[in-house]
């Protein structure tokens, strides 16, 4: 190895460092602005902001007007600073289109968009918080690589190792922080971009314990393995990849018909105040879906609340993509796939052995999450970090992953294959002059 290899290998190990301290920054920073603007907006904890009185708690005490209030406000403030964003500030970049082409991300419309999202959120947006911290990270590693003049494969690595890092910062998910940057952004997995993705992930979840602490997002009784409990992971898998691919085209078409014109703001306001009315009577509806999750996995949703929270989370989340409103799917996505699987193991548990649903609904909810994002490795190494669940249970998680994520990848082919077919169908028929069946 000569001088100047030797001087970019000790400045691309100083500069993941520093990525490292960047992601911890921007996750740690992010999760006290949620918190804050949490705790003021329904008036919970004030003197403890990373107390142990959730969102959920918080919400449920105030009063139903205060609740239609607070997401009323939420829809305008939403409405009119993104409408301010995409009108008046520089075109946004995604992480994935400056990883994937080294494009840069423009500092302050970035960051706009990143604050809002969790102030939207933390207001009662139904859209998750995960994207902001990611964001944060990576435009500070943009900062420090064009400062240590990196560039190239190195800087695109890098940006991505950022990314991971602050979503491994803001859940505590070190491990899930890494694979998701390997898996979504850096899309390769030699020996290099492992062991940065895993200092930047590791170095920005310890930086965040100082001010988060060390705990799991999900807190979850000692679940065991049973003979029911695998039959019903590989008996619903299938079908939990089909409403994960479903739930990923739906909100895909949400996004699609988004505006970003004037009627963006009157979109955002006349949604927010419909998720508004609703949560008036369900005070779990508000928010990015954490307080769904955790009641899952306690196995406390009965049937009629599950069928409620799970027409009303779509419905929300679909509705606030549809009018404009920006943030990430992950938590959502993990809602949507708690809410169904307690509603196959309540199915189950009345004419078959009865399993607990919480173990269900750990293995269920991460399978949703991997076909609804494309992402099943990362769902794994989340769902593990989420709950430190116990390593035997690895087994229904990946084996549920699996199949539903082989499911969700099949619908595409076979649907291709389909329209091929009924393709050369109507040829022939054509060329024979006769006519094709519609």
């Amino acid at each position: 190895m000569d001088g100047e290899t030797t001087r970019h290998a000790l400045k691309l190990a100083a500069v993941t460092l520093l990525v490292g301290v960047a992601g911890g920054i921007g996750g740690g920073g992010m999760a006290l602005l949620l918190h804050l603007v949490q705790h003021i907006v329904y008036g919970y904890s004030l003197e403890d902001l990373v107390g142990p009185e959730s969102f959920l708690r918080g919400v449920s005490t105030v009063s139903p007007l205060h609740r239609l209030l607070a997401l009323t406000a939420a829809g305008l403030v939403a409405g009119l600073s993104w409408w301010a964003v995409y009108n008046r500030g520089a075109k946004l970049v995604s992480i994935k289109t400056a990883a994937a082409a080294g494009k840069p991300m423009p500092y302050g419309s970035t960051t706009a968009h990143a604050v809002l999202q969790i102030v939207t959120v933390a207001m009662g947006s139904p859209l998750g918080r995960e994207v902001a911290p990611r964001e944060i990270a990576a435009i500070l590693t943009q900062k420090l690589t064009g400062w240590a003049g990196i560039s190239g494969e190195d800087a695109k690595t890098l940006l991505g190792c950022g990314a991971g890092a602050g979503l491994a910062a803001v859940y505590n998910v070190p491990l899930g922080g890494a694979v998701f940057a390997l898996e979504v952004l850096i899309l390769r997995m030699d020996a290099k971009s492992i062991l940065m993705a895993l200092s930047t992930s590791c170095i920005a979840a310890v930086l965040a314990w100082s001010v988060l602490g060390n705990e799991p997002q999900y807190h979850i009784p000692a679940f065991s393995l049973s003979v029911p409990l695998m039959m019903l992971c590989v008996l619903s898998a299938p079908f939990i990849g089909l409403a994960g691919h479903g739930f990923n085209r739906f909100t895909a078409a949400m996004r699609k018909n988004m505006r970003t014109d004037g009627w963006l703001i009157w979109r955002c306001l006349a949604v927010f105040t419909l998720i508004g009315l609703a949560a008036m009577a369900f005070p779990q509806l508000p928010g990015n879906g954490k307080g769904p999750i955790q009641l899952g996995l306690d196995s406390a949703i009965p049937l009629h609340l599950g069928l409620a929270l799970l027409a009303l989370k779509v419905a929300a989340i679909g509705g606030a993509l549809w009018a404009g409103a920006e943030g990430g799917v992950l938590t959502p996505g993990l809602t949507v796939g708690t809410l169904l699987s307690t509603l196959l193991v309540l199915g189950w548990n009345a004419i078959l052995p009865a399993i607990p649903p919480g173990a269900f609904v750990l293995a269920g909810a991460a399978a949703f999450l991997g076909v609804s994002m494309e992402m099943p490795f990362t769902a794994v190494a989340l769902m593990f970090g989420f709950t430190h669940v116990g390593q035997t249970f690895l087994v229904p998680l990946i084996l549920t992953t699996a199949i539903a994520s082989a499911t969700g990848r099949a619908v595409p082919v076979l649907g291709a294959a389909y329209a091929r077919g009924r393709s050369r169908a109507r040829a022939r028929a054509a060329s024979l002059g006769r006519p094709s069946s519609p």
